[in-house]
């Protein structure tokens, strides 16, 4: 028998202990940063103490926004999970979880993601695999050497211009459903760091203006020589107009002759797609992400919906952790927005938070979730009513974090 772990927010006396607690989970470098601390602006840092008051885990709550079909929701993003390895198995992380989702509740999050190393424990609490990023390999030289249009200038970005390629990145991704979108305490203190200190947060940053207006951008990093393995990686990237796109892979392709290999992030409808030999493109790496409510009224109310739809369905959902999530719930959903009421009114539909993930992310319909066991219903009756839930198509994340 183990005594329940005490779990609390991190301070700035623990923050030597917790970060001896990631570098040996994650095996980072041995050398403390400068600025270890735990008072990084947009974030919560938890730990869980044993009886001892020795720091056993620890998880780190970022308060981002996620794009939701032009409107933002607020967001627990979870990362830098660790469990003292003579700890593990328990149930530390799911103490660590269960507060962590009370924190974030009660800030005013509606929903989070996170990136595993293992899928198990998350499920458990939860969350479910809702999708990918993926990074994928192409021959430079296989890149068209497109002349950019005459009306585009290009030339490299400095610190002065992330401003404008904040802006930018928020007029591509808006629409879209997951992204991360550039804006609140966190993202506002790494914005100021890298203008104070007049740095970039890539290697190099290359800009595509249209009469002195920013209208494609590619963040890369140099790795690996100019060899064989010489790589170019492009972190951040982004077009508004086909011109702009074809002049970004012109560009990249005048690195063929010290960088053989480019590395980069396509999503699904990337504007740079129809510009690349992407039948020649090879996975260099994959990572898999997860989802789950944190509060499921501000989800289904904070996020945009598709405009045609209308409709209504009545559900019960069991969210163990969470209980202010389970309940018997009727959903409705009307010119672009919904929301999500209580009800006393049976329901034949009864959906797991897991189930609840799925849909809420367009990663599955609500006959796949039922075959997965994360949605029950009588025999006979017909669980495509929850497809509502899952309308807009599946969301995406483009930042590993």
């Amino acid at each position: 028998m183990h005594d329940a772990p005490h779990v609390r927010e991190l301070t700035d006396d623990d923050a030597t202990t917790a970060w001896h607690l990631g570098r040996t989970t994650f095996g980072s470098d041995p050398q403390p940063p400068p600025d270890d601390t735990t008072a990084t602006p947009g974030t919560t840092r938890y730990g869980a103490f044993d009886h001892t008051g020795r720091l056993i885990g620890k998880a780190l709550d970022l308060h981002h926004h996620q794009w939701w079909d032009g409107r933002t929701v607020a967001a627990a993003d979870i990362a830098s999970v660790a469990v003292a390895p003579e700890t593990r198995g328990r149930g530390i992380a799911r103490a660590l979880l269960t507060t962590l989702l009370r924190g974030a509740h009660d800030r005013g999050a509606a929903i989070s993601a996170l990136f595993p190393t293992v899928a198990a424990p998350y499920r458990t609490c939860g969350w479910e695999t809702a999708g990918s990023l993926r990074t994928v390999s192409l021959p430079t030289a296989l890149l068209t050497r497109h002349r950019p249009a005459p009306h585009l200038t290009i030339r490299p970005g400095t610190a002065a211009d992330l401003t404008a390629v904040d802006d930018l990145h928020t007029a591509t991704t808006r629409h879209r459903r997951g992204l991360l979108a550039r804006s609140g305490p966190l993202h506002q203190h790494r914005r100021t760091r890298h203008t104070t200190d007049d740095t970039l947060p890539h290697d190099g940053l290359t800009l595509v203006e249209h009469h002195g207006h920013l209208v494609g951008y590619a963040g890369w990093d140099r790795r690996h020589g100019y060899g064989d393995q010489g790589t170019l990686t492009v972190e951040d990237l982004a077009a508004s107009t086909a011109d702009a796109a074809r002049a970004l892979v012109g560009t990249l392709a005048s690195w063929h002759s010290v960088a053989p290999t480019l590395r980069l992030t396509l999503l699904p409808g990337d504007p740079l797609i129809p510009h690349l030999p992407v039948e020649k493109a090879r996975e260099h790496e994959q990572d898999t992400w997860m989802h789950r409510p944190v509060d499921v009224t501000r989800a289904v109310r904070d996020r945009g919906w598709p405009a045609h739809l209308n409709g209504t369905t009545t559900f019960t959902l069991d969210d163990p952790l969470a209980d202010w999530n389970t309940g018997t719930w009727h959903l409705e959903v009307a010119n672009g927005s919904a929301e999500l009421r209580r009800t006393t009114t049976p329901a034949d539909l009864h959906l797991t938070v897991r189930g609840f993930a799925l849909l809420y992310t367009g990663a599955a319909t609500a006959r796949t979730v039922a075959q997965a066991g994360l949605l029950h219903h009588p025999a006979g009756t017909d669980p495509a009513p929850l497809d509502l839930l899952a309308a807009g198509g599946p969301a995406q994340l483009g930042d590993y974090f």
